[in-house]
């Protein structure tokens, strides 16, 4: 009896054992079949995910472009503003610069008695008036009066020579 009992266990463990094996075997094969189920769709969806994939990029590279000019714009106009700052900055330091300039040729020129285009019109002036006040005596007193020539604009005689 042990050995019938022993014999029907061993059949039970081999059919046991053949069964796990098929089992593992058809679960291989269901894997296999399912990898190239997916190996398949991804080949089918992939044109679908690259065409996505590229209307997603176009649209980031124009937000990206947008914001790139939009930085750039910025940027222009920081450096516009300072530029015309430092213009001014710079004007005015040429207008200083002018003025001490002109200050020390003047008093340069005062100094050594050369008369400014100013003193010589206040002069010309002082001159007209005094013509004026010359002839109105001279119409009072009965005289003839001449005409006052202006500092400047008389004609001026060569000095004779011995050959002339």
């Amino acid at each position: 009896m042990l050995k019938k009992a022993r014999a029907k266990i061993g059949k039970n463990e081999a059919r046991g054992t053949r069964d796990i094996s098929q089992a593992v075997l058809d679960s291989s094969h269901q894997i296999w079949l399912a990898g190239l189920g997916a190996f398949e769709r991804a080949q089918q969806g992939g044109i679908k995910v690259f065409e996505t994939l590229v209307k997603q990029g176009k649209v980031l590279e124009h937000k990206t472009k947008r914001a790139a000019a939009e930085t750039a714009a910025a940027a222009r106009g920081a450096a516009t503003a300072k530029a015309k700052e430092m213009q001014q900055m710079a004007g005015g330091t040429w207008d200083k610069l002018e003025q001490v300039f002109e200050d020390r040729v003047a008093r340069a020129l005062s100094k050594l008695g050369v008369y400014t285009q100013n003193d010589v019109q206040k002069l010309a002036d002082r001159v007209d008036a005094l013509a004026a006040a010359v002839n109105e005596l001279l119409k009072a007193t009965g005289g003839k009066a001449k005409p006052a020539a202006r500092a400047g604009k008389t004609a001026r005689k060569k000095p004779r020579t011995a050959r002339d």
